[in-house]
């Protein structure tokens, strides 16, 4: 076995065998299991720093394994699977730092890291995925391991929502399946490659590729929140903050976001995909989702529930910039994939830190937040402010490609879905901000909440992460033309791996 065939299996088991040995940890072992989940993200960190300068450099890293005759485990790191996973690498780093300040002195924390491995195990299966069967292995296994972090906490709220959650996974799971098989039947195979594999079929059988096209797309849409598949999303809010930032962020929407680019590119291959009259119904699907997602967004006083239905709009970037049959809308979706998570995450490390240091929980609540915790909002702010498109953020250079991608595609009511999903994202993040900035401190506001003079607002662990992912969301905007930026990696994934067009 060489080493470019190790190499992706070094990248899964970087998470996997620390996750294993973290669930036999007794809980007072804290130095240990922390010190093997840092272990863990750093040495993923590099492996993946690896695979990118090869990759860039031209090297193939594939590794395949017969499961059974005609069905293989394949995992291939090519450069769509490294803007996932580098994307998830990173923000694991981050979330991991975050929940072990977060789940001090908290009960049951070997088996919430534990799962939390595998769940950055799964996703990185999925992003190296080489054909759809290995997809569908780490897929479920995500919905697996995922299930204990949204019912950690253990009450009847958290069950409740960790059965809503498995519900719609399961039946996405199976509408997943189904479509695999029914393809496999057809073709023969289910690789990835690019052109897709699908056209080997002609027109001649354009009612079964359209079907099959449907349950798959249905079958990840459950995890990418699209309409009206998205019911889970809000519930599962009652997961711990770490948990949040791991479904919006760093593993399940994005597994979802990123099924949708694989299908439309490597399964059906786009140019098809558009004979066939499938990208049109998915860029209105897209649409729908935006708009209601942020109409949704607007009613909702419980932040971490705004902020999911935020999610539910901003990830459906992705899939709209899929639909636009263009490499502009191209390059603007798969650059949104890293920007929404690099801001949704902050986000949701900032709603954490209001809730655990001052008890506010909802948006009716945020008065004077600032004031009491200057670092925290300033970082919510930045994302905030992201996710509407404000200059010099990593949210207006997606929006500013997806604009893009709509008018070349001559698509001009997608540029307007747009502009109105953008005004929404300001109607529902400018009054957080304008109450935690300009309005006056609650005068009941008990005063142990308020930090005395030169203490931090709130435990380093907690106020690192949002503020280094702030800055990063500064960072891909004012830098988004340098070569090391996320848009010049979607550049050439476009070029290189699906549309052969000179940027």
């Amino acid at each position: 076995m060489t080493a470019n065939e190790l190499l992706p299996l070094a990248v899964l088991a970087s998470s996997l065998l620390p996750g294993l040995v973290i669930f036999a940890l007794p809980e007072e072992r804290v130095a240990l299991r922390t010190a093997l989940n840092l272990a863990g993200a750093f040495a993923k960190i590099g492996l993946v720093a690896l695979l990118v300068a090869g990759v860039a450099a031209g090297e193939d890293y594939v590794f395949r394994y017969a499961v059974l005759p005609g069905i293989d485990l394949v995992f291939k790191a090519d450069a769509l699977a490294l803007l996932f996973i580098t994307l998830s690498t990173v923000l694991w780093l981050f979330t991991t730092l975050y929940a072990i300040g977060y789940l001090e002195g908290a009960p049951h924390r070997s088996r919430f890291f534990g799962f939390f491995s595998l769940c950055v195990t799964a996703t990185m299966g999925i992003a190296m995925a080489g054909n759809l069967f290995t997809f569908f292995v780490f897929y479920e296994l995500l919905t697996l391991s995922t299930f204990p972090l949204v019912v950690h906490r253990g009450t009847e709220k958290a069950m409740r929502a960790g059965t809503i959650y498995l519900a719609y996974t399961l039946v996405g799971g199976t509408a997943l399946l189904v479509g695999i098989v029914w393809l496999h039947s057809l073709v023969g195979h289910t690789e990835f490659a690019h052109g897709g594999i699908a056209s080997a079929l002609g027109e001649g059988q354009a009612g079964a590729l359209k079907a099959i096209f449907l349950l798959l797309i249905a079958g990840v849409g459950v995890k990418a929140a699209l309409v009206p598949l998205h019911g889970w999303l809000p519930q599962a809010m009652v997961a711990p903050a770490p948990v949040s930032a791991l479904l919006h962020a760093v593993a399940v929407v994005k597994a979802g976001a990123f099924g949708i680019v694989r299908i439309a590119y490597e399964i059906y291959g786009i140019e098809f995909a558009q004979s066939l009259g499938l990208l049109l119904p998915l860029a209105v699907l897209a649409a729908v989702t935006i708009l209601w997602g942020s109409l949704r967004a607007l009613f909702q006083d419980d932040l971490k529930k705004r902020l999911a239905y935020s999610t539910v709009s901003q990830v459906s970037y992705i899939a709209l910039g899929v639909a636009l049959f263009g490499p502009l809308g191209t390059i603007g979706g798969l650059v949104h994939l890293v920007h929404q998570g690099v801001m949704k995450i902050t986000l949701f490390f900032c709603a954490g830190n209001y809730a655990e240091t001052l008890g506010i929980h909802k948006v009716s609540e945020m008065d004077g937040a600032g004031r009491r915790m200057p670092w925290t909002t300033a970082a919510f702010s930045v994302a905030a402010l992201g996710m509407m498109g404000a200059p010099l953020t990593a949210g207006a250079v997606s929006k500013a490609w997806l604009g893009d991608g709509a008018e070349a595609a001559g698509m001009g009511w997608a540029l307007w879905v747009l502009w109105a999903s953008s005004l929404l994202n300001a109607a529902y993040f400018l009054p957080i901000l304008w109450r935690a900035w300009a309005r006056p401190l609650p005068a009941a506001w008990p005063d142990e909440h308020i930090p005395a003079r030169g203490r931090r607002e709130t435990a380093w662990l907690l106020l690192l992460p949002p503020l280094a992912t702030a800055a990063l969301t500064l960072t891909f905007g004012i830098f988004a033309e340098a070569e090391w930026s996320p848009l010049a990696w979607a550049k050439l994934i476009a070029q290189r791996e699906y549309l052969q067009a000179a940027f």
